[in-house]
Formats: C-alpha cells, sequence, structure tokens
C-alpha cells in the first residue's frame, strides 16, 4: 500500500507552547544525531468520515431540532475522520465492519478500524471485557480479517494490551496468552494486501520504551506495518514523537501513527507527575486528522479515540466508556 507523507498543521495551543518556526517544530532529541523536525501539518483529504459516529448523529439530531449553533459549535468533531471501534462480537459485526471498508473505498477514502476485544480487556478498568478466551477471540480476528478481504484499511489493534502486560497487570501465563493472540491477530490481518496494521505501544507516560521494544517484539510488531501511540490518551505530538522514534530505533524502524484527538492542550498533570486520563478538565483537541505529517516515520495523525465520547464514569455526569458525552465533546472544541 501507497502511504502518502507530506506536512499537516499543529494545534495553535501546540505551537505557542513549544514554538513553531516557518519550518516546522524543531525537537531535540538527545539520542538522535540530529534534531528532529515536525513540520506544520496540512489537513486530511484521503481519510474516510463515518456518518454514523455518535458526534455525526448528535449534530444531526441538533439541526433537526432547530439547534443550528449547537451544532456549528460541534462540527469540529463532526466533520472530521474519526475510527470506528468494534468491541464486542454482537450479531451483524463483520457485516458492519465489511460494510464501512467498502462504502469508504468506493469513496476513494481510507477507514480506520479499531479492535478492541482481547480477553481481559482494560485489566478490570473502566474499558474492562473482551472475548472469554483465546479461541474465541481467535474466531473474532478471522472474521474481521474475512470483513475487511479485498479493501483498503489501517487498523489499531487492541490499545493497551501491550502497556497492560508489560506494566504487570497481567499474570505470566496470561500475558504470555495475550501476546500470542496479538501476534496471531497480526499475521491474520496482514495477510490481507490493502490492511494496515498498527499494534498499540501505549504513550510517553506510561512505559518506559526499553521495556516496552521487548513487549512488542513479544506480540509480533516488527511483522505489523507498525505501532499506534497515544491512544485515547493526551500527551503531545512532539513527546510522541520523541518516544516513537525512540521505539522505531529499537524495533528496526518500524513506522508509527499518533492519536491526536484531544491532546492540543497536552496532559492534565497532577501531583508527582501523575497524568488525568478519565475526562480530563481543560483539555482541547490536537491536530487534525492526515496522512501527511512530513515526518518519515509518522505515518499519520489520527482521531483514533472519538472526541466527545466518555473515557468512563469516572466523574459527576460522565457516562460509561465509549458513550457520547455532550459537556465534554462543547469543552474539547472550547464552545
Amino acid at each position: 500500500m501507497a502511504w502518502h507523507r507530506n506536512r499537516s498543521r499543529l494545534a495553535l495551543t501546540l505551537a505557542a507552547l513549544l514554538g513553531v518556526t516557518a519550518g516546522g517544530l524543531l525537537l531535540r532529541d538527545p539520542a538522535a544525531p540530529a534534531p528532529i523536525v515536525v513540520p506544520p501539518p496540512t489537513p486530511a483529504t484521503a481519510l474516510y468520515v463515518d456518518p454514523n459516529g455518535l458526534a455525526q448523529r448528535h449534530v444531526r439530531a441538533l439541526r433537526s431540532a432547530g439547534r443550528h449553533r449547537e451544532a456549528a459549535a460541534l462540527q469540529p468533531i463532526a466533520g472530521q475522520p474519526a475510527a470506528t471501534w468494534f468491541t464486542d462480537a454482537r450479531a451483524g459485526f463483520a457485516d458492519r465492519a465489511r460494510h464501512l471498508v467498502a462504502t469508504a473505498n468506493a469513496a476513494g477514502r481510507l477507514p480506520v478500524l479499531t479492535l478492541y476485544f482481547i480477553p481481559h480487556r482494560d485489566c478490570r478498568g473502566y474499558s474492562s471485557g473482551g472475548a472469554r478466551g483465546g479461541p474465541a477471540y481467535r474466531r473474532w480476528i478471522s472474521s474481521m480479517a474475512a470483513a475487511l478481504r479485498g479493501h483498503r484499511a489501517l487498523v489499531i489493534l487492541e490499545p493497551d494490551a501491550v502497556a497492560h502486560a508489560a506494566s504487570g497487570c497481567l499474570g505470566p501465563r496470561a500475558t504470555a496468552t495475550r501476546f500470542a493472540l496479538l501476534a496471531h491477530a497480526i499475521d491474520t490481518l496482514r495477510a490481507q494486501p490493502g490492511v494496515a496494521v498498527y499494534l498499540d505501544a501505549g504513550h510517553p507516560g506510561w512505559v518506559p520504551a526499553a521495556r516496552m521494544a521487548p513487549a512488542l517484539r513479544r506480540a509480533g510488531a516488527p511483522r505489523a506495518r507498525g505501532f499506534a501511540l497515544n491512544v485515547a490518551n493526551f500527551e503531545t505530538t512532539a513527546d510522541n514523537v520523541r518516544y516513537g522514534t525512540t521505539l522505531s530505533r529499537l524495533l528496526g524502524g518500524r513506522h508509527f501513527v499518533i492519536d491526536t484527538s484531544r491532546n492540543g492542550w497536552g496532559p492534565l498533570r497532577l501531583a508527582k507527575g501523575v497524568r488525568r486520563w478519565c475526562n480530563p478538565p481543560g483539555r482541547r483537541l490536537g491536530a487534525t486528522p492526515t496522512l501527511r505529517t512530513g515526518l518519515p516515520l509518522v505515518d499519520a495523525y489520527l482521531w483514533v479515540k472519538r472526541p466527545g465520547e466518555s473515557d468512563g464514569a469516572c466523574g459527576a455526569g460522565a457516562p460509561p466508556a465509549g458513550q457520547w458525552y455532550p459537556a465534554y465533546a462543547r469543552a474539547l472544541t472550547g464552545s
């Protein structure tokens, strides 16, 4: 698959915080022989906007009710391409995936799918669940691969799965099983010629690269197109580029993508370096999704986490993970 790389535009707040020149954002990586330059990106033209996303449906409902000002305030979310998540094995899941990729490709667009069904998902956190066991997961992955056959798609595989295993939330036996399942998923999905698989690799504020890289290797990352960073998190694009560049060196030059959906103002830092990750207040949308980043290792800036959907029922008024959270959506747009 041909992957286009050029330039896109960073969020103004990131530019103000970290400094942008006409040639782009200059980052110093002490381990690199030369500075890393993050060019100002340009808008995406090739990614697919799923009309069935919660943001899109919410905006349509507002317009139907004559609430045009509220709809316009949320258009910065609804008008951008974001990943479509597949999180269960309810009847019709494969047909839904097949329809998504076929519709997107027919429109000349590239869909982004997030597969999130690994057993023991989220280590008993807000998004806990997943397949009941290894055999069920393998069947699910086979069904997804069949649904994608003959189509182009970008797949983000199992957010947090490797990072949770590397950080010790599973026992040794369950960890080994998880890595084997992820490797199987990579091999099954990449057998479809039009599918690019990016295995989730956490973010720079979680597992050090020296510990993450061996875990990614055990999970089959060298056989994937690359890895994904910052999914559903808030670390800056600059920090993700640094971290991803280090991981790439440890993984033989693998490429990566960065979730910029909500990182416009970076993470909310609490005492002793702790970051609040569940619906933190005061955050903003990040760089718009694009396949043109201007960086040779960074294949895309994506909105993997769909802005406006809750991280979990972690505060007053916050709905369960994945449900639409209107107040948070408005806050992300600054409205």
